[in-house]
């Protein structure tokens, strides 16, 4: 019910997305600007031509410039959905509107999702209403332990959905890779190996076509992430694996690598983190979905983070407590963790910083979006409540400095049947 008239008081105020980018400043807020900071009351957030002019307590008005007063309520940087596949599909079960995987294709690193990315799914609608802003795009694996090439987008009610196409490049060197690729781990780095090795040979100008495993496509693809221009994404789960590919870079030192899941990853955080690699996390595994996962723990996220490595959450896609909404309430679960006696939680800053500014950043994109300071991207969200509550949504969005419509067929489903007279027959039936 409070989702539903919140999203008809939107409905009341909000005003068609223009074509450009608005002015606006917004007053009496409290502030998180992202950046592992706590929030600040009787703030200010001042948005020009669609980029964050100025941040702060005292940050002066221009003059005939739209003001909403926000009477207290939370004021953030849009959500980014690390490593998730929105726009991808619209029915997961009809095959003919997913294209989440290409199991059946003759290319693997060489695929890339940007050209199936389809801005008016109900997915990333709804996601948009949920106050994610932009997302990590990444590809399924379908038959080998490369998946393709990833794209970061933004969720705005427009056709111009890709900011950066080919933005990384998705492995899998756990359980799942190890079957795709014969049936063992061994494989699986031979594969890698080899993979590397001929894509090595194609940049140099001595790759042998006829002799090799690879595809001309999927060997030219693999050359950004040799030379270390686009990154390596790496789904690994257990510290033995985890330890096995941070040794990657004693061969490849250029490769700048992701580590995706990592459930075990307090186990090795101290080594994780002296290698400086990044991580996407699950944000509350618990009891083991598998066997690479038996020392998975909820403190995982909050263990890492203190020994000093970088980690974002995400992998939210789909069902009803994974889709990418939800990842504000994965972080406020975060920070309720921190109060369990023996469990390593995160603070309000640094939890809302692992669904905004870390996976920008890990996307090579720090201080673009995902924040609130001065030269970052429009991307502002005004709650209802603190946006790490379940109950809490967004009352209005912003992308780009553009207000974006909330509706989507969830919200319609709900106002269609909020006035329903039990004495008639349903809806459903009355066209």
């Amino acid at each position: 019910m409070k989702r539903l008239l919140t999203s008809a008081a939107c409905a009341a105020i909000a005003f068609t997305a223009p074509a450009a980018a608005q002015d606006v400043a917004i007053v009496n807020a409290t502030v998180a600007k992202g950046d592992g900071s706590e929030p600040v009351a009787d703030s200010r957030v001042i948005v020009r031509n669609g980029t964050v002019s100025v941040v702060g307590p005292n940050a002066p008005v221009p003059a005939n410039i739209p003001t909403i007063d926000a009477q207290g309520a939370f004021v953030t940087p849009g959500i980014v959905a690390a490593v998730t596949d929105l726009g991808l599909y619209d029915v997961g079960a009809v095959g003919a509107s997913n294209d989440k995987s290409a199991g059946n294709a003759r290319f693997n690193a060489a695929l890339d999702v940007a050209p199936a990315i389809n801005p008016s799914s109900q997915h990333v609608k709804v996601s948009r209403a949920g106050g994610v802003t932009r997302a990590l795009v990444t590809p399924s694996h379908g038959n080998s332990l490369f998946a393709g090439q990833g794209a970061v987008i933004d969720l705005g009610a427009d056709a111009n959905a890709v900011m950066e196409a080919k933005a990384f490049q998705m492995a899998n060197l756990g359980e799942r890779g190890a079957r795709l690729s014969g049936g063992s781990r061994t494989a699986a780095y031979v594969e890698l190996e080899n993979a590397l090795r001929e894509a090595s040979a194609f940049a140099s100008g001595s790759w042998e076509g006829e002799e090799a495993l690879l595809t001309r496509a999927d060997a030219a693809a693999l050359v950004p992430v040799i030379n270390g221009s686009q990154e390596l994404y790496v789904e690994v789960e257990r510290a033995a694996d985890i330890r096995n590919v941070l040794g990657l870079k004693r061969t490849y030192p250029k490769l700048d690598l992701v580590l995706v899941g990592a459930s075990e990853g307090w186990l090795v955080a101290s080594e994780i983190a002296a290698a400086r690699v990044p991580v996407i996390a699950d944000a509350l595994d618990d009891l083991p979905a598998s066997f690479e996962q038996l020392g998975a723990t909820q403190s995982n996220v909050g263990r890492m983070a203190a020994a000093g490595v970088k980690v974002a959450i995400g992998r939210m896609s789909g069902g009803t407590d994974g889709h990418p909404r939800s990842a504000a309430q994965f972080a406020g679960n975060l920070v309720a963790l921190g109060k369990v006696p023996g469990a390593s939680g995160l603070s309000w800053g640094q939890a809302f910083a692992t669904i905004s500014s870390i996976p920008a950043e890990i996307a090579g994109h720090g201080g673009k979006f995902g924040v609130l300071k001065a030269g970052a991207i429009g991307d502002v969200v005004i709650w209802d409540g603190d946006p790490l509550e379940v109950d809490s949504v967004p009352n209005r969005v912003f992308i780009a400095g553009i207000e974006q419509p909330l509706d989507n067929h969830q919200s319609e489903l709900a106002k269609r049947y909020l006035d329903l007279d039990e004495s008639q027959l349903p809806k459903a039936y009355d066209w």
